[in-house]
């Protein structure tokens, strides 16, 4: 990252849900910070990842409790600020693309519709306006025929479009970060690939900070330029990404990391038996 100022630095964040058993830490002490590029966070389910990015967007619902010490977009502090100045900053400056994005979409509603709503929302802009900026988000995302996908249902649309038709909505207003939560799942690999390259696209030409969270190791080393890694809400390391898999950095991985890539199959050298996380109580302390 450059010595520029970030876009995003947080400091201790946690995110806490009390339950009749007791209190449940889904984030436990999180810190980084994010600039102009691409952060991946891997771990195993349930390890805080998306419980992260949506608490930077204050969307915990209650009884959950998010708290930190820092969490500021542009040196501008969220926890401080009122919900309402947080909603209009929540679409307009950060996005989220959500796991199973075909399915966050309003059934009811054609999909051009509900991408103008997005852009109409944090933009004066007429109707007629608001569809022409559609339409040309779509095509940005490399949809065919914007103009008749412009009135599909989200039902008429498949897996690989509804994915792109969440990114023309999260990114119609131009937001300086997007949250990414396993943007590719469930998708044929030449899909994914048309996906990461308009993410790619958006950080390199746009300049945007993207939070890339996925389980896929090997695409996290490959299109990310950072990696955090995560387990049971707290950051065991993070590493330049190019380090993930490199063979001389090895030496410097957490235990917890090396399990993950220890139960990654391998094509070129299959191994006989893939291991088995271990998990230390020590790392939790």
């Amino acid at each position: 990252m450059s010595n520029a100022a970030p876009l995003l630095d947080v400091a201790n964040l946690r995110v806490d849900f009390p339950t009749p058993t007791g209190t449940v830490h889904a984030v436990r002490g999180l810190s980084f910070t994010l600039g102009r590029e691409r952060l991946g966070i891997v771990g195993e389910s349930g390890s805080g990842k998306s419980m992260t990015g949506r608490a930077i967007l204050d969307l915990i619902p209650p009884p959950g409790l998010v708290t930190a010490d820092r969490l500021a977009y542009r040196g501008q502090n969220l926890l401080s600020m009122h919900r309402t100045e947080r909603r209009h900053l929540r679409g307009r400056r950060m996005s989220m693309v959500l796991q199973d994005a075909k399915f966050s979409l309003n059934p009811v509603a054609t999909v051009g519709h509900q991408i103008a709503e997005a852009f109409r929302v944090h933009h004066k802009a007429n109707r007629r306006e608001a569809r022409e900026r559609t339409l040309s988000m779509l095509e940005a995302v490399q949809i065919r025929e914007p103009a008749h996908v412009y009135d599909l249902y989200p039902h008429e649309v498949s897996g690989g479009m509804g994915q792109r038709v969440m990114i023309a909505m999260m990114l119609i207003a131009e937001p300086d970060i997007l949250i990414a939560d396993e943007p590719t799942s469930a998708l044929d690999v030449t899909v994914q690939l048309q996906i990461l390259k308009i993410l790619d696209d958006l950080v390199t030409r746009r300049g945007m900070g993207l939070i890339f969270i996925s389980h896929d190791l090997h695409l996290v080393r490959s299109f990310c330029d950072r990696v955090m890694v995560m387990y049971a809400g707290k950051a065991m390391e993070t590493m330049p990404a190019a380090e993930l898999t490199d063979p001389a950095a090895m030496a410097r991985r957490h235990a917890y990391t090396l399990g993950l890539l220890g139960c990654l199959p391998e094509l070129e050298r299959p191994k006989a038996k893939l291991a088995t996380l271990t998990r230390d109580p020590e790392w939790l302390k």
